[in-house]
């Protein structure tokens, strides 16, 4: 079990542009002990495919399924087998994020006997003991998304997806979070990711698909990238990917 998404399709309406599909047919699948990357430009369409996935945005067409629970039909129970990060964390500037963490683990209705040792254990992964107890508004950026990351954390998920969680970080938090998505993917958890950054992806994952314009162009292991293209390094894999099929529509 784990996630996979099928045919996931999103359509807008633009004045301009009139309809167009944001993205089209985007098939995947990441299972437990695994971490996914979704790699592509800015506006490729990998955030809209994310939110499809958590029920943030009802797909046009196509459906995902988290540990078989299908976002279309039950999104409740799909909420509750994900942790969701994005890069805005949307954090309540006058709490602490002990405050934080304790008042979304209650919400998610983790066991109250066992949120305090929780908490303990997810702040130490992130290396948040130093500000555990300050206000969120004196927290610096890097600081800010490992609260945000822990607040989606925080009920234990099975699934954790998260949407370029490195945006805007320095080098040292950088790694700091991705030892802790390389550790939860020793705790059998299944990870999808966002990136544009193929060294990122390179270190993290497992598979990845590249995504351009809404649609998956290439997917599978990094070994098999590299034997279907020719090339070794992820990011030539990737722009060559990409300019072929800017040549295509040419």
């Amino acid at each position: 079990m784990g996630l996979e998404a099928i045919n996931l399709t999103k359509r807008f309406f633009d004045a301009k542009r009139g309809e167009f599909n944001a993205v089209q047919s985007v098939s995947f699948a990441c299972h437990k002990g695994e971490i996914f990357g979704l790699l592509g430009p800015n506006g490729a369409g990998k955030t809209t495919t994310l939110r499809m996935i958590t029920t943030i945005l009802k797909p046009t067409s196509g459906t995902a399924k988290i540990n078989d629970f299908d976002v279309t039909t039950n999104p409740r129970q799909v909420r509750k087998q994900l942790g969701f990060v994005s890069a805005d964390t949307g954090l309540y500037e006058r709490l602490t994020p002990r405050e934080i963490l304790t008042y979304f683990g209650k919400l998610s209705k983790y066991p109250k006997e066992k949120l305090t040792e929780r908490i303990a254990e997810v702040t130490s992964m992130l290396q948040m003991e130093s500000f555990l107890d300050s206000r969120c508004e004196k927290l610096s950026t890097g600081m800010k998304q490992k609260v945000s990351i822990a607040r989606a954390i925080v009920h234990d998920p099975p699934v954790i997806i998260m949407d370029e969680p490195t945006t805007g970080l320095d080098v040292l938090t950088s790694q700091v979070l991705h030892r802790f998505i390389l550790q939860c993917k020793e705790m059998n958890k299944c990870v999808v990711f966002s990136s544009h950054i193929m060294s990122e992806a390179e270190k993290l994952c497992d598979r990845m698909a590249i995504i351009h314009k809404g649609q998956v162009l290439a997917s599978g292991t990094l070994e098999e990238l590299r034997a279907e293209s020719g090339m070794h390094y992820l990011e030539d894999i990737f722009l060559n990917v990409v300019k072929e099929d800017d040549i295509v529509e040419a």
